[in-house]
């Protein structure tokens, strides 16, 4: 990394705070230390203000965003890298409050986007981790998409792959991403935000995957997305995952993406034996989305 580049790192957070103080750590004893600890508190009720406070009292670089509304993942990730944007770095690096980055990841994480850009001779418009689960396996959730030239980078001796999107966990832009494509879009609240986000910059040059940077993801169960899995207390999740997507299928792609998701959301429901009553909640938002299609918002210039 260039001497004088600077890194924001961005947590989102909402009543987690047991995980928040162990995120914290992590992030502060970075072998190569953000300028800043970006930490957007989604209006908690858990008592995360008072530790964040003792946060920022304790290290100057932890600034705190404290909102008003719980904003979602989506609006959260938009409210820190922006602030990050403000304050002049040159690279965010955004993370959920259950992340937990290895000593080295932001390190890894910057050499090895530095290293690719140089050797596909071109911007790369973000870099990710290795994102594993608790008991050292790989993260079923947080596994990228991959670009069918993906070994490219690994053929030149690098420990990196390319993509074509990726999760928000543990993921460093550029500035000029934001610049240029803005932020991810407040209005998904929870689920596709970090998918539309990093699809909308791959379309400049893909992303890459460092390897050798390495986050432990802290969820419950260690499963990846599946529709079949609703439930009446996971159902509310699932909606926001039902309209988000096809809005994006739809207004990003095009009719055979979406006529594709909807066979997809069909199917899996009826794998999973999941009630009728769900099925036609989801079906609803599927509609829903036919006329949601938001527009991105722009970091604030500070020159």
């Amino acid at each position: 990394m260039d001497a004088v580049s600077t890194v924001a790192a961005v947590v989102v957070t909402y009543n987690r705070k047991d995980k928040l103080t162990k995120v914290l750590d992590h992030v502060l004893g970075q072998s190569l230390r953000p300028s800043w600890v970006v930490v957007v508190d989604n209006a908690s009720t858990d008592g995360t203000a008072d530790i964040l406070a003792d946060y920022a009292k304790r290290d100057d670089r932890v600034v705190v965003v404290s909102l008003d509304t719980n904003t979602g993942g989506a609006g959260g990730f938009a409210t820190g890298m922006a602030r990050g944007y403000e304050l002049g770095a040159d690279f965010v690096w955004i993370m959920d409050d259950d992340c937990y980055p290895n000593t080295d990841a932001l390190e890894e994480l910057v050499n090895g986007h530095a290293k690719a850009e140089s050797t596909m001779g071109t911007q790369l418009p973000y870099a990710c981790s290795l994102v594993k689960y608790i008991d050292g396996s790989i993260c079923e959730m947080n596994n990228p998409g991959t670009t069918w030239d993906w070994g490219r980078l690994i053929s030149k001796g690098e420990q990196s792959v390319l993509i074509t999107h990726c999760s928000f966990v543990s993921v460093l832009f550029p500035r000029w991403t934001l610049t240029r494509h803005g932020l991810p879009l407040k209005e998904y609240f929870i689920w596709f935000d970090d998918q539309e986000y990093t699809l909308r910059i791959t379309k400049d040059a893909p992303g890459v995957q460092v390897l050798t940077s390495v986050v432990v993801h802290d969820m419950g169960v260690n499963r990846g997305v599946n529709f079949g899995d609703v439930t009446p207390a996971n159902i509310w999740k699932f909606e926001y995952g039902a309209r988000n997507e096809a809005s994006f299928r739809l207004h990003h792609e095009n009719a055979v993406a979406f006529a594709k998701f909807v066979l997809r959301l069909f199917q899996g429901l009826r794998g999973g034996g999941v009630a009728w009553p769900l099925r036609v909640r989801l079906f609803k938002k599927v509609i829903e989305g036919v006329k949601f299609n938001p527009k991105p918002d722009f970091p604030r210039s500070v020159l």
